[in-house]
């Protein structure tokens, strides 16, 4: 009987450090910002419940529009990413031997270790109007004078697939490790060519890696500030700008609340409907990606 009660001691000691982190810092602010966003200011100080806040997302056609193409940017951005992604993982899992496959994750690391502002500081520097790319697409020939390459979607794009790389790569490695060469070996002699193999056996192998990577992309997308406004400028269509502008601009928490909290619910129907369509569950795609 004391056995049992110090092993289940134990074990809280140990889950009370998780459990205190996801309450304290996940949790109680989810909550925190969802009473916000149904807080109407009457007066001074004073509040009543009231739904008005969402209101003024559904009245304005522009939150809901930029809110829809933030979601297919992240979505575009997360396809790309993969199609990137993918390739690499397979070498390092796959290919690489030794020394060579902790080289290869320490390159795909190695731009992680300057903050995201420097790494966008250093993507502006590189697409401005006398960066490198402008002067070597004229020493090219390919345009005539200085080109301005920033504020757009495309380099948005590519600030983001940039930033989130290292997200795809590292639960792609991690599943298709441990996929076993005869599998891949008996495709082939049963027949199969690359492109039967990559579908029939090394993709549905590594779906839950694909579906956890998928998964951390699109929601580190959907909620970046700094690499669509440095990257795309002041008219670039963000709905996290929105938020921001109400939090810090317009002192209007209780509308940036409300902002923020359909952020939250759209993102994570987005993510429910993802693993319905890919056939998998959160608890096995976390267990295998």
């Amino acid at each position: 009987m004391r056995d049992r009660h110090g092993r289940r001691l134990m074990l809280a000691l140990l889950l009370a450090p998780f459990a205190l982190w996801i309450g304290l810092l996940i949790v109680v602010p989810r909550i925190d910002i969802f009473i916000l966003s149904v807080s109407e200011k009457v007066a001074p100080r004073v509040y009543r419940t009231s739904l008005a806040n969402y209101e003024v997302f559904l009245d304005e056609p522009v939150y809901w529009l930029t809110l829809a193409r933030t979601v297919a940017m992240s979505v575009l951005a997360t396809a790309l990413t993969l199609l990137i992604a993918f390739p690499a993982a397979y070498f390092i899992a796959k290919l690489a031997r030794g020394r060579a496959k902790g080289f290869l994750l320490l390159l795909c690391l190695l731009p992680f270790w300057a903050s995201e502002l420097v790494r966008t500081l250093g993507w502006m520097i590189l697409l401005r109007e006398t960066g490198i790319a402008s002067r070597l697409l004229q020493w090219a020939g390919l345009v005539d004078g200085p080109v301005e390459l920033l504020y757009n979607d495309v380099t948005v794009m590519v600030g983001l697939v940039y930033s989130c790389l290292l997200f795809m790569v590292v639960p792609l490695v991690s599943t298709l490790d441990s996929l076993d060469d005869a599998l891949v070996e008996a495709g082939y002699d049963l027949g199969g060519n690359w492109f039967a193999v990559l579908r029939e056996i090394v993709v549905p192998y590594a779906m839950p890696g694909i579906v956890s990577g998928s998964i951390v992309v699109f929601m580190l997308t959907l909620g970046n500030y700094l690499t669509p406004i440095m990257l795309g400028g002041k008219s670039s269509l963000w709905f996290t700008s929105f938020i921001y502008t109400q939090f810090i601009t317009r002192f209007n928490w209780e509308v940036g609340a409300a902002f923020g909290f359909v952020l939250l619910l759209c993102s994570s129907l987005l993510v429910w409907i993802g693993l319905r369509l890919t056939g998998q569950t959160l608890s096995s795609t976390i267990a295998r990606g």
